[in-house]
């Protein structure tokens, strides 16, 4: 019999609820329309569409791998993020829908899209916050650090994608060592998930992240006590940071910047109503 769109789906759909893999329709739609190169609205509206035994064979070993739950970004490769589409890799963590927290919070403190703002991110990874934001200001250049030099290529090779390479620089480094310039704005999504969580964590993050992009520590605040050392020789006068935050942190990070001598000027909530970071400033 000769495959066709809707037992492509039927199939993926069928083995990923056998798995009690979440939102199986949807995923399902993702591989299959990755194969075919097309649309969703195509796989629904031509379900009875023929494919090749080719293409059916593709769908096949990927919805394999995402049945021992390696993450459908880096199934497919890519992952949006404010509308914008990143390379991901397994050197990279995949842009979460929480952290445009971050970018709508850059958009409220600096309103005018002339800004012409100078910008850090330290632990940039696939470069989603800096580049997001770069996107946002057409005067506005960045620089973006991360230790990983893979993840320094996934980052450089999204600059290039979205026509923003000739704004932005990379740098190999451990956070703010060696950076001897103050920026506008410096934004950091570090680690911040304390090491005894490993075990409660879903397979696609323990198993296929970057452990050195997800643990800090017991506690998981080591990283923001290095970034709470280093943000306030960061910053110009007017100059504000941007921290991500891990559930229930917000005291505790914020103590650490406040003891520094640095304010806690807003504490930005993600869509569940969770404190996702803070807006500090000189």
């Amino acid at each position: 019999m000769i495959p066709t769109i809707q037992s492509a789906l039927e199939l993926c759909i069928n083995k990923l609820n056998a798995q009690k893999i979440e939102n199986a329709r949807f995923e399902a739609r993702l591989l299959v329309g990755h194969v075919l190169d097309v649309e969703t609205h195509i796989l629904v509206a031509y379900p009875e569409r023929q494919m090749s035994e080719k293409a059916f064979d593709q769908v096949n070993e990927l919805l394999a791998r995402r049945l021992v739950r390696e993450p459908m970004s880096q199934i497919l490769g890519m992952r949006e993020f404010w509308s914008l589409d990143f390379k991901v890799t397994k050197d990279t963590l995949t842009p979460r829908p929480d952290s445009e927290t971050l970018i709508e919070a850059v958009l409220e403190h600096f309103p005018d899209p002339k800004t012409p703002l100078r910008i850090l991110d330290l632990g940039v990874g696939t470069g989603c916050l800096i580049l997001s934001v770069l996107h946002e200001y057409s005067c506005a250049t960045g620089l973006g650090v991360d230790v990983s030099e893979k993840a320094l290529d996934v980052a450089i090779e999204n600059s290039e994608r979205l026509n923003l390479k000739e704004r932005v620089d990379f740098q190999l480094g451990n956070w703010a060592e060696g950076i001897d310039e103050k920026f506008d704005l410096v934004l950091s999504n570090p680690p911040y998930i304390p090491e005894a969580d490993l075990e409660s964590l879903e397979p696609e993050v323990k198993d296929y992240e970057p452990a050195s992009a997800l643990f800090a520590g017991p506690e998981g605040l080591d990283d923001y006590v290095r970034l709470a050392k280093a943000v306030p020789k960061l910053l110009k006068p007017k100059g504000i940071s941007i921290i991500e935050l891990g559930i229930g942190q917000a005291d505790s990070v914020g103590k650490l910047f406040k003891d520094v001598g640095l304010s806690i000027i807003q504490q930005p909530k993600d869509l569940g109503g969770i404190v996702r970071c803070l807006v500090i400033q000189q």
